[in-house]
């Protein structure tokens, strides 16, 4: 996931160069004289990581954008502060300031999606952003409900 705008830029970056590379290798490739499925498959884990990386990218842009994935029974709370922050134009630092933490603090937590991370203190995190979570209860059928 990518958290700040230098991660950003240097994914943009870096797609440019994998699509520039990804050229060379084929063109390298057909001159060897390779055809088809040879190339394809040769080629296949540069562009799963160029297509990886162009998704991040997107993922970001979207969060700058206030496009938030919607969160089952809680899952991804911590991955939504992050996305909440990006979408703020917020830095970790300015975050950290408001939190009263060490920026370190917010990087680390950021890093780890907030994993662990109580209910308050998500709480926390969403007022220093200056956010809400929404939550919706279904109730599931007998049948339907997870076994614990």
């Amino acid at each position: 996931m990518i958290r700040n705008e230098n991660e950003y830029k240097e994914a943009v970056h870096r797609i440019r160069q994998e699509k520039e590379r990804l050229a060379r290798q084929r063109a390298e490739l057909e001159r060897m004289g390779l055809f088809g499925q040879e190339i394809k498959r040769a080629l296949d884990p540069i562009r799963s990581f160029h297509e990886q990386l162009t998704e991040e990218v997107a993922a970001y842009e979207r969060l700058k954008r206030g496009e938030f994935e919607e969160l089952g029974n809680l899952r991804g709370i911590g991955q939504l502060l992050v996305s909440v922050r990006i979408a703020r134009g917020m830095t970790q630092r300015e975050l950290a300031e408001r939190l009263g933490v060490h920026e370190s603090q917010v990087s680390r937590d950021e890093r780890n999606e907030y994993h662990g991370a109580t209910l308050e203190r998500a709480t926390r995190v969403l007022e220093a952003l200056g956010a809400q979570v929404h939550s919706r209860v279904e109730l599931l059928e007998p049948s339907e409900a997870p076994v614990a």
